[in-house]
């Protein structure tokens, strides 16, 4: 008999095994007995398919936890057409960012063999590529959200995935509140909520002690090594010395890779801003590296050029993608044999001494930098370099706060006026900020005249939520 812990995360030697990878289902949009033939490739993920359908079928909610590249968030939506669901509803699958909704639909309508928005779509701000009768939808986080303000029940949808719970964003911990009170309601209706391996046992506790899954990530060895920058000030950011740290971590690479005798392979940068990727990306042009391909990435970036990321460059250049900490999660760039990692970050900091909404550079969490270290070794071997101490990490703090946790309140409490959803103070949030903070976000709406007297929004407040 298998034994349960607190959460339920089920020993591997109870786990059934896919028989074969590719089944026949009714096709979900048909009323002619067509079928539509589901593959599941050879991820990590795969072997715990039947796991995650038995738990799914018997419980509400499953939070399944699954390292980077392990094909969550692409083989899960075609599980839950498996099972059934999407036909009568639609399947809604949230990611953090635009482009991770963009480029997961047109991942899953490619492995579906059908057009973009017929079996697989994508809503996001000013954008859609999705009808009513397209089966499984991907839209950010905050666009459900929206969804929410016509649709109190969501009756739209017979399955809701969370994709990358473990970013606590204000509209993921929103999402998972919401979705507390309304399951009562939507005995119909089944949540999977995905993190990776970071602090996943909240969410299990945030859903009565819903179910945990566990599956493995990349399956080859990465290889961290820290290359500190000496003497370096991160309150005084010198972005000189960083892109010179980091173009000799590529000639390091590089020569790696020649010793090896090997085509150079595909690298990743982490730096805390835009700014700090036009630096280095004009330091690395000017050093006049050759066949060098840089490709900045970040969340203002237009559409088209984040696309360029996915496309292959010519033969005998090498990719280096410089990114803010989007590329943490959801977006899987394939070919990546290195990651470079500055350490560093901007993190949203609320003061409330000064009432200031600050985005200073901090030193990114040990959950961070093993997430970055994390978007190599997917197909081959890798190496990960850190350029800052061993000491430095060991140092840091285990997991980044949750966004509620650092920011102003009166956004929150602003936010539950106008999803109307009571008083935040008793709203089910993971982590429930604290009253005190909660009361001080409620008189500074008071002093802006967005809210009355009585706690209600006001005109102006209403425009500004």
């Amino acid at each position: 008999m298998c034994r349960q812990p607190r959460h339920r995360v089920l020993p591997r030697e109870c786990k059934p095994r896919l028989s074969s990878l590719t089944c026949e289902i009714p096709h979900p949009r048909s009323k002619d007995g067509l079928s539509l033939s589901l593959d599941f490739p050879d991820l990590p993920v795969t072997d715990a398919l039947p796991e995650i359908e038995l738990a799914l079928r018997s419980h509400q909610v499953v939070v399944v936890v699954g390292e980077t590249g392990s094909g969550k968030t692409t083989q899960l939506p075609k599980l839950c057409l498996k099972m059934g669901r999407g036909r009568e509803k639609q399947i809604v699958h949230t990611q953090p960012r635009r482009l991770a909704a963009r480029s997961v639909a047109a991942r899953i309508a490619e492995e579906l063999h059908s057009e973009l928005g017929e079996l697989c779509g994508y809503q996001v701000r000013f954008e859609r590529q999705a009808s009513d009768d397209t089966p499984i939808k991907l839209v950010t986080d905050g666009l459900l959200l929206a969804e929410f303000r016509d649709d109190p029940s969501l009756e739209r949808y017979d399955t809701i995935i969370i994709d990358e719970a473990h970013e606590r964003s204000l509209n993921i911990d929103f999402l998972l509140g919401i979705l507390k009170t309304i399951l009562p309601q939507r005995p119909d209706l089944k949540v999977i909520v995905t993190s990776a391996t970071i602090n996943y046992e909240k969410f299990s506790a945030h859903f009565s002690d819903a179910p945990v899954i566990q599956v493995s990530g990349r399956t080859f060895p990465v290889e961290v090594q820290y290359h500190p920058i000496r003497d370096f000030d991160v309150s005084k950011l010198d972005g000189t010395r960083l892109a010179q740290a980091i173009h000799q971590a590529v000639f390091d690479l590089r020569a790696i890779d020649r010793e090896q005798q090997r085509p150079m392979g595909d690298m990743l940068v982490f730096l805390p801003g835009e700014r700090e990727i036009r630096d280095v990306s004009q330091f690395l042009r000017q050093a006049a590296v050759d066949r060098l391909d840089v490709l900045p990435l970040y969340a203002r970036l237009g559409a088209k050029e984040q696309s360029r990321i996915f496309h292959p460059t010519g033969q005998g250049m090498q990719r280096i993608v410089l990114a803010t900490n989007v590329a943490e999660t959801s977006l899987t760039v394939t070919g990546i044999r290195y990651v470079i990692d500055s350490g560093l970050a901007r993190i949203s900091r609320y003061s409330p001494r000064n009432r200031i909404q600050r985005l200073p550079i901090e030193p990114v969490s040990q959950a961070s930098a093993n997430q970055r270290s994390g978007r190599c070794g997917r197909t081959e071997p890798g190496i990960a370099i850190r350029l800052y101490d061993e000491s430095d990490y060991q140092a840091r703090a285990t997991f980044t706060d949750a966004e509620i946790l650092r920011t102003n309140l009166a956004s929150v409490v602003l936010q539950c006026l106008d999803l109307d959803l009571g008083d935040p103070l008793i709203f089910p949030f993971v982590d429930p900020p604290e009253a005190q903070l909660v009361r001080d976000g409620i008189q500074q709406l008071r002093e802006l005249d967005l809210i009355s007297v009585q706690g209600q929004l006001t005109q102006l407040g209403r425009r500004v939520a």
